[in-house]
């Protein structure tokens, strides 16, 4: 779809097989160009809270995202997890939600406060 006065078009290009992430990933096309756009870095906040059976986690800013851990590192291993769980559900919620209705789909980029 092409963004106003720009004449470029934003799509998907992953070969068959690749990994959903892979398949997400924004490609812009200029006049026969493909240029893959670099990921952008999400900083969130991590809270651990030490209990007696080991760590709870949750990410601030994302609801949802919320683990335990027998060890800090495994708490943080597994909250990685819940963070990346947590934006594949919401894609795919949002996905189903939408159903065949023609949208615009782009990167959003935020700079933090």
């Amino acid at each position: 779809m092409p963004l106003t006065g720009h004449g470029l078009s934003s799509t998907t290009l992953a070969p068959a097989g690749e990994s959903p992430a892979a398949q997400a990933r924004s490609v812009r096309h200029h006049r026969g160009i493909f240029v893959r756009l670099s990921p952008v870095t999400l900083q969130l906040t991590a809270v651990f809270e030490k209990v007696p059976e080991g760590y709870i986690a949750f990410v601030e800013e994302l609801p949802g995202a919320n683990t335990q851990g027998a060890t800090l590192e495994e708490a943080r291993a597994n909250l990685d997890e819940a963070v990346r769980l947590v934006f594949e559900a919401n894609r795919t919620l949002a996905q189903e939600a939408l159903g065949t209705r023609s949208v615009i789909r782009e990167r959003f980029k935020i700079t933090p406060p």
